[in-house]
């Protein structure tokens, strides 16, 4: 008498509603909240929209959609994904080629969790007011050298981890669901606030007046897809796993449109609040990294009842950071689930303990912001263009079709297979080229 095998039934969110906001929740990060204002003041202000909004739409029915649809196709993430991918050619080289994107999913994650740390101390210190007592420059300064914030990292890893250990249903998905529309609740409140500033009309003129000139100019067309591209999250990872934990009913088309679309958003909505705030107070909205943790703070002392709304705007920066956290991370811990069979809990504790030695290894000075541009010029846009490959290209003619097409009850036209194997791959390959000689262009 055989002996029944027992299969581990894998998580999944429970509903579209979960998966959808999880996705917005990986996109919606620092990419959108100090990068998408400066970049749009420096390349023509509405100018720099039009190349912006047809990069989203095009990038979100083919890179979105189709890493969601290969993750969920495979059942598992990137390493599982491209093995089974490279079998399907009679090949056994797909997961080596998987370790690139998880490890670009790991490293970035890293470096953010440094990140995630300035932001709760940033947080506390608008709840203390001690944010408020000397210059901004010196407050950032004393906190971001010299291991200043090794305790409110490891308080942020500890936050996320306990979040992920969780699970995916009762974890991620429970998670995004409440800090996400937190998120675009609080900002609308700033938003708000900052329209009733004097002053603040030169902002949005600065942020929608196009200069249509610019059109002309390839750095802006470069710049604005650098950013669609980073803004969504193509990585070839953390999107893939989480297609794999959805249910195969589900439309990718239409969960990529809202993605897509709510991503947009919330980087349309932080240009709304920090631009015109920037304006108000005569400082400068091209300040690029230290917008976040020098300029902003410094608006915030000249406003009335600044430490509230600083507090404000620091929530809701945590909540974004925390959910795009928890999708980085998601791959590494995936990973050694699958590959290993380890539980949920000891993947999240190695990965944890990863995160917590190299991240404190590389707080010093400028070393954060070198290990984060590596990583995202070198690897994170090589996963992309690796998992775009291997489901367009790998997988075999007619299969990316049939599982974009599953759950979907419009029949996809014959613009997919120009559009996913030519184009997508191609502007991922340009992407990643304009990356390395630009030195990040998202």
């Amino acid at each position: 008498m055989q002996e029944k095998v027992k299969v581990k039934k894998r998580d999944t969110f429970s509903s579209r509603l979960g998966f959808i906001l999880a996705c917005i929740g990986s996109a919606v990060g620092m990419g959108n909240i100090w990068m998408f204002p400066y970049r749009a003041g420096q390349y023509g202000g509405g100018a720099f929209l039009v190349p912006y909004f047809i990069f989203v739409v095009f990038l979100g029915f083919t890179g979105v959609a189709g890493e969601m649809a290969f993750g969920r196709a495979m059942g598992t993430g990137p390493l599982g994904a491209f093995k089974k991918a490279s079998e399907r050619r009679g090949g056994k080289w797909g997961e080596f080629i998987g370790i690139i994107p998880v490890i670009g999913s790991l490293g970035i994650a890293i470096g953010y969790s440094v990140v995630v740390g300035w932001i709760i101390k940033f947080l506390f210190g608008s709840l203390t007011g001690s944010a408020f007592s000397g210059d901004s420059v010196e407050y950032f300064v004393e906190l971001s050298e010299n291991f200043g914030s090794v305790g409110w990292h490891i308080l942020g890893l500890i936050m996320v981890f306990i979040m992920m250990v969780m699970g995916v249903s009762k974890g991620i998905e429970r998670i995004n669901k409440v800090l996400m529309p937190a998120f675009f609740f609080l900002f609308i409140i700033l938003a708000i606030r900052v329209f009733m500033l004097d002053g603040s009309a030169r902002g949005y003129e600065y942020l929608f007046n196009p200069d249509w000139e610019l059109l002309k100019n390839p750095d802006t067309w470069v710049y604005a897809l650098g950013q669609a591209f980073f803004s969504l999250s193509l990585a070839g990872s953390g999107t893939i796993v989480y297609g794999s934990y959805l249910k195969k009913d589900e439309d990718v088309i239409n969960c990529a449109k809202n993605v897509a679309f709510f991503d947009t958003c919330a980087a349309v909505l932080a240009g709304l609040v920090i631009i015109p705030a920037v304006f108000a107070f005569g400082l400068d909205p091209a300040a690029g990294p230290p917008l976040m943790f020098i300029t902003m703070p410094s608006v915030f002392k000249l406003m009335p009842m600044g430490q509230l709304f600083s507090f404000v705007f620091f929530t809701a920066v945590l909540f974004a950071a925390v959910t795009s956290l928890m999708n980085l991370f998601e791959t590494p811990v995936e990973a050694l689930q699958e590959k290993f069979g380890l539980s949920r809990l000891v993947s999240v504790v190695i990965v944890g303990i990863i995160a917590i030695v190299v991240g404190v290894f590389i707080e010093s000075g400028d070393a954060v912001g070198s290990w984060m541009d590596a990583v995202s010029i070198y690897i994170i846009p090589l996963g992309a263009l690796l998992a775009g490959i291997m489901f367009y290209w790998v997988c075999g003619k007619g299969y990316a079709r049939e599982q974009v097409q599953l759950g979907r009850d419009k029949k996809i036209g014959k613009w997919f297979e120009p559009a996913s194997k030519y184009l997508f791959v191609g502007i991922t390959l340009i992407v990643y080229i304009l990356n390395i000689i630009f030195k990040g262009i998202g």
